[in-house]
């Protein structure tokens, strides 16, 4: 049986920093095993229950990869597209797709860009601290979509978009 669960969560980096949370917002809802949630969290909330309050650690190589040297490049700033001043921290996606890379300027040199397209998270453990919300099985139409379907929203036909 695959599960919807929803949860609230805060996370924090290994100096206990928090980089983000749902607090003050809806839960996140998620089909279990579908990839909509990093792995490493995604095995560690399979047996939670409603009601369950803990903090989860997820390695990095479960979370979003160890830093790959190899996705680090130096361009000529002339052949980027982005307009205007560019600073270091500054992101943009390599594309128009919405599945094209999101790079992070590392550094600034002269006439060249280093450009980094691992994740910033890339590299970091992480620590969650987790609430499961609800959690039920899965229906059939959210099985066959490869996600979560609102309740409210009557499924798919009232614009979930995947169709």
């Amino acid at each position: 049986m695959r599960r919807i669960v929803s949860f609230h969560y805060t996370l924090r980096d290994p100096s206990g920093r928090v980089l983000d949370s749902s607090a003050g917002g809806d839960p996140i809802s998620y089909l279990e095993g579908a990839g909509q949630i990093i792995d490493g969290l995604d095995e560690q909330l399979r047996s939670a229950a409603a009601g369950v309050k803990s903090r989860v650690t997820v390695p990095a190589k479960k979370a979003y990869g160890e830093r790959d040297p190899a996705q680090v490049q130096r361009v000529r700033r002339a052949l980027l597209p982005f307009e205007g001043e560019l600073k270091i921290g500054d992101q943009f996606q390599t594309g128009p797709d919405r599945a094209d890379p999101v790079v992070t300027v590392a550094g600034i040199e002269a006439d060249e860009v280093l450009l980094d397209a691992n994740h910033p998270l890339a590299g970091v453990d992480l620590t969650f601290d987790v609430e499961i919300v609800t959690t039920r099985e899965a229906t059939a139409e959210e099985l066959s979509h490869g996600h979560a379907h609102a309740a409210a929203e009557g499924g798919c036909g009232s614009g979930c978009g995947c169709h």
